[in-house]
Order: C-alpha cells, then sequence, then structure tokens
C-alpha cells in the first residue's frame, strides 16, 4: 500500500554514511511540512513481488497466530510528494496465490468456506483518498473488494525511504496495515470451541511491506 517514515532518501553507497535529515519548510495542501525526499517521489510506481510481502494474520483456537500471504499480484501506484491527497493505489489479488505454508489449510481457504476462489478469482483495493498525518505517515481511504462484496478500509501508512539499487532501480519502501472483520466481506465460516470462543478469529489484520520500482516511461 500496503504505500507510504524513517528514513531518509539515498543512493546505495558502502564507503559513505548517510548524513542527517536537512529541515525543509514546504507544507501540503494542509498546512503539514513535507519533506524533500518525499517531493522527489512523485510519480508512478509498481510493487517489486520478489521484495514485497502482501500477507496478513489472524489467531487461531484463541492460542496462536496464523500467518499468510498472496504471491500473485497486480499493483498500480502514484505518489505526489507536493500534494499527498492526490496519491492513489490499486491492487488486484489473485486468491488462488495464498500460502499459509499449510497445503490444505490453503486449499480450505481458496475453496467456498472463505475465499471461494472459483467464483471470485480476485480481491481488489481501490484508494478514495489519502491524507498526510504529519512527517512521513499517512492514512489511505479506500475500497477493498472480497467475494464480490466492497466496503470501506482505512490504511495507516508509513514511507520508509528511497535508494537507488545497484542495479539502476529507484526503490522506495512503504509500509501499511489496517485490521477487519472477514466477516463484513461474507467470510463467516468457523467452528466454536468447547471452552468457548472460535477456531478462527473473525479479525484479521493485513499487512502490506512494500518495495516499490519507479515505472520507466514508455519511449
Amino acid at each position: 500500500m500496503g504505500i507510504f517514515s524513517r528514513r531518509q532518501s539515498a543512493t546505495i553507497d558502502q564507503t559513505q554514511p548517510v548524513g542527517p535529515r536537512t529541515p525543509f519548510p514546504a507544507a501540503d495542501a494542509t498546512g503539514v511540512a513535507l519533506d524533500p525526499a518525499l517531493r522527489a517521489l512523485t510519480g508512478e510506481w509498481t510493487i517489486d513481488r520478489p521484495h514485497s510481502r502482501i500477507g496478513f494474520s489472524v489467531r487461531h483456537a484463541m492460542v496462536t497466530t496464523v500467518r499468510g500471504a498472496f504471491a500473485d499480484y497486480d499493483s498500480t501506484l502514484y505518489f505526489d510528494g507536493a500534494q499527498p491527497s492526490q496519491s492513489r493505489a490499486e491492487l488486484v489479488i489473485r486468491v488462488a496465490s495464498v500460502d499459509t505454508g499449510v497445503e490444505q489449510r490453503d486449499a480450505h481457504l481458496i475453496g467456498p468456506d472463505f475465499f471461494d476462489a472459483h467464483r471470485y478469482p480476485e480481491m481488489l483495493f481501490r484508494s478514495t483518498s489519502t491524507i498526510h498525518e504529519g512527517a512521513e505517515s499517512f492514512r489511505m481511504t479506500g475500497e477493498l473488494t472480497i467475494r464480490g462484496v466492497t466496503r470501506p478500509v482505512e490504511l495507516q501508512l508509513d514511507y520508509l525511504g528511497s535508494v537507488l539499487d545497484p542495479f539502476g532501480y529507484e526503490r522506495a519502501g512503504f509500509d501499511a496495515t489496517t485490521t477487519i472483520d472477514r466477516t463484513d466481506w461474507g467470510l463467516v465460516y468457523n467452528q466454536r470451541l468447547e471452552a468457548g470462543g472460535a477456531m478462527v478469529s473473525e479479525k484479521v489484520r493485513l499487512q502490506f511491506d512494500i518495495s516499490a520500482i519507479r515505472s520507466m516511461p514508455e519511449a
């Protein structure tokens, strides 16, 4: 998203340390001061899948946490460093690519009890607004579609920094998180425990650990 706190932009150089951040007085439309590194990020970006993770975590049997991720997705990101409110993101995830490390569990997740991948092969996030909260933190509101149901969600976003990697790619790191109630999207399957409580929590934490590459203009 994630998609947008803590490090200065830099070119990777093993011999030179990164210097201190220089104060920058410019502000966005809401009056919140902007870092110059954010302005330099304005443009189109694409998620680098081998170095990113679109994942989730959920409590299981009330005592442990199951974590998983989606390996197959497409992304369209636009970041406006001068006017963050103009930033936007879209993520199309193929739910059949879910991986929790247990084959039997993955098969259950893509079946009709949960994602029902045969009828609803894709999950979609599309942003609707972005607010700069200060420093390198943002709040992005958007619409999340799962199993044909679309509902609003709000992501907490942080910009982690940017570099020019050894292969000449300009990279930017973003982190985004939110917690949803899966039953709001029709994922209501569960089993009750004898001692009380549910086998699978209704609350699911979504996590977007993003390494984005600046899109090159077409020739």
